[in-house]
């Protein structure tokens, strides 16, 4: 909870118990409580931002002031009835804010600063598929995170700018569609149009994110890269994510389409399109940003991918079509039919977990058959060398920033967290992300995917490089 939260809280307490203390001149002494209480209230909102979580925090305010609940000596102030309403409204005022939290993203590890610019982009050569509008072209907000100085002092850019837009996805997982508004106030460890790091080129990363996501739910992971020295987009894929918010105020919801799981393999082929026309903008940018910040940056011979989800199957859909992406991470996901037969040329390295798991978490047995089945079988088709790290007890959102999002128990009731500690499989994916780009991208050493890790025991490890598998 935020400090002028936690002052609000307190005083309400406060106010409650004043009724039921023995001593006259004491309670006497506490009756301005409700005046300072409805300051603190209203600081708390000016200052910090009021939002849905601290709506019975907000009625107890107006409770204690609009009732004689702190100046009375009667009867009815101290009736177990008024006892019990006020303690259970407290306890909900208490955990509601703690439940869902305005948080800060950690700290990454590595040594740059993180800075960030978000684009417009429009494909005049492409139609976009999912409206009939003959002169609809496809249209996508990119976001790059890049190293930058570090500077303390730096506002922080928002996790996002307005949590309605992610009101899908919170149906998606059976929460009402404004229970992530509170979002805006969150902050990251990147600072808007930071001037880049100094020095000379750096490796390019592109992110694609899960069906009925947004571009920043892998921000913990992203930032991690970028810290070490990575510039990483992440497009929303317009239409195929929760809510798209352009700057001339349009949002763009979910197509009803991508809403059956059935029929993703059809999109596909269009969605991973997206992925080569970031990269053409993305080069272009590096011949002349608009921004002032990419140009001259963009090491473009040394290019990879990861997603999570559907952002798995594009990632590994755009790596088989286009030869500029030279190492494929997907995260837990099935893979796309035409890469199961062809196999994948880039080195790949799949971060999922085993079938008991799934079913732990209560997948569908074909969904679990189809995902095991055909990351399996592209791992042994593979072409390059390739890699799987099974997590056992993750559960699918576990890989993203959901469990960060909502803390327990309340993650582990709507089916976020498997039983292993999130934070640790945040260790993990990030520790062999970072080893396997730069293995691929930089040519540095990564004994982490050399064998099975003492470090990680949890893992499941096996690597194919040519024609030999370890295990």
């Amino acid at each position: 909870m935020r400090p002028l939260e936690v002052l609000v809280i307190l005083l309400i307490g406060a106010v409650l118990a004043a009724p039921w203390l023995p001593w006259t001149a004491v309670r006497r002494a506490l009756r301005p409580l409700p005046l300072l209480l409805l300051l603190a209230a209203i600081a708390q909102i000016l200052i910090e931002g009021a939002r849905w979580q601290m709506a019975p925090a907000y009625a107890l305010v107006l409770a204690v002031i609009l009732l004689p609940l702190a100046a009375g000596e009667g009867r009815g102030d101290r009736s177990p009835g008024a006892l019990a309403l006020g303690a259970a409204a407290l306890v909900l005022a208490v955990v509601l804010p703690l439940a869902f939290p305005v948080f800060d993203l950690p700290r990454p590890d590595g040594p740059y600063g993180i800075g960030t610019v978000t684009y417009d982009w429009t494909d005049p050569n492409r139609r976009e598929l999912f409206t009939a509008a003959p002169g609809d072209h496809r249209e996508l907000m990119v976001q790059v995170w890049y190293p930058a100085a570090p500077n303390p002092r730096a506002a922080r850019a928002p996790y996002i700018a307005d949590g309605m837009a992610l009101a899908p996805l919170a149906r998606l997982l059976h929460m009402p569609g404004f229970v992530f508004q509170h979002l805006k106030y969150v902050r990251t460890n990147a600072m808007p149009g930071a001037p880049m790091a100094r020095g000379g080129r750096f490796p390019l990363l592109i992110f694609s994110h899960g069906r009925g996501g947004f571009r920043q739910h892998n921000s913990l992971e992203i930032e991690s890269l970028v810290s070490h020295g990575y510039v990483v987009a992440a497009m929303d894929h317009t239409y195929a994510g929760a809510g798209v918010d352009f700057p001339d105020g349009r949002r763009i919801a979910m197509a009803e389409g991508m809403k059956v799981r059935g029929v993703l393999n059809r999109y596909l082929p269009y969605l991973a399109q997206d992925v080569s026309f970031t990269l053409d903008r993305l080069t272009a940018m590096d011949r002349s940003d608009s921004q002032g910040v990419l140009t001259g940056r963009l090491d473009l011979d040394h290019v990879g991918m990861f997603g999570l989800s559907m952002g798995g199957a594009i990632t590994a859909e755009a790596c088989l079509r286009d030869p500029r992406l030279r190492a494929c991470l997907p995260m837990d996901v099935f893979m796309p039919p035409d890469v199961v037969r062809s196999g994948l040329a880039q080195p790949t390295l799949w971060i999922s977990r085993d079938a008991a798991t799934m079913a732990l978490e209560g997948w569908a047995r074909q969904d679990i058959d189809e995902t095991q089945t055909t990351m399996r079988t592209a791992y042994a088709a593979a072409r390059g060398d390739a890699y799987l790290v099974l997590i056992p007890g993750m559960f699918h959102q576990n890989l993203s920033d959901f469990p960060y999002l909502v803390v327990s128990p309340i993650d582990r009731w709507i089916g976020l967290d498997g039983p292993i500690d999130a934070r640790r499989v945040h260790q993990i994916e990030t520790r062999y992300s970072l080893a396997f780009f730069d293995r691929y991208l930089r040519g540095l050493g990564s004994p982490l995917l050399d064998a099975p890790s003492p470090q990680f025991p949890e893992v499941q490890f096996q690597r194919r490089t040519g024609a030999v598998e370890t295990r």
